[in-house]
């Protein structure tokens, strides 16, 4: 078992791009966190919701914004299997209303993460990481928090150099 662990949420289909609205096939978190993979190796993890958020993104964010001001939990269908294998766990979502999505916080929240060592990234449209490593420095007690990393959602696709550095120089 690989020692490092990256987990995600990511959103496919109609998103927020460079001040309109496009459909992608495959989610912008998704395409780091590979590249991620790629470049040092690991266990893919992606994180997914019961109930699913609408297909329409603006339905979607008013959605997580209600499930950031009411601190929802929103259940996840599954968690990763021998979460306790992994030292080196890389956090990756969309920052939405300047944080993570909510069922980030509902997976993290599951584990005792002392002596791990949480590495965020992130994709966003210009508001960077937000508020995210304020946060999951309160959400993961007693591990070592890294440098984020913010990509531009629109700009993922061709990130790979850059989220190849970054994530060596982060491990």
């Amino acid at each position: 078992m690989a020692d490092i662990l990256i987990v995600y949420y990511s959103r496919k289909g109609e998103n927020y791009w460079n001040g309109g609205l496009k459909t992608i096939a495959k989610g912008n978190t998704e395409r780091v966190a590979e590249f991620i993979q790629k470049a040092v190796g690991g266990d893919l993890f992606e994180v997914d919701t019961v109930k699913p958020y609408s297909d329409s993104y603006m339905t979607c964010i008013e959605e997580a914004k209600q499930e950031l001001r009411s601190k929802a939990r929103p259940e996840i269908k599954a968690f990763p299997e021998n979460f306790d294998d992994y030292d080196t766990i890389f956090v990756g979502y969309p920052n939405w209303w300047g944080t993570m999505p909510m069922c980030m916080f509902t997976l993290l929240e599951k584990f005792d993460l002392t002596g791990k060592t949480i590495i965020p990234f992130c994709t966003n449209e210009g508001s960077g990481m937000g508020s995210s490593e304020r946060d999951l420095k309160n959400l993961c007690n007693g591990a070592v928090l890294k440098p984020g990393l913010s990509i531009h959602g629109s700009e993922a696709e061709n990130s790979e150099s850059k989220v190849a550095e970054w994530a060596k120089n982060s491990i």
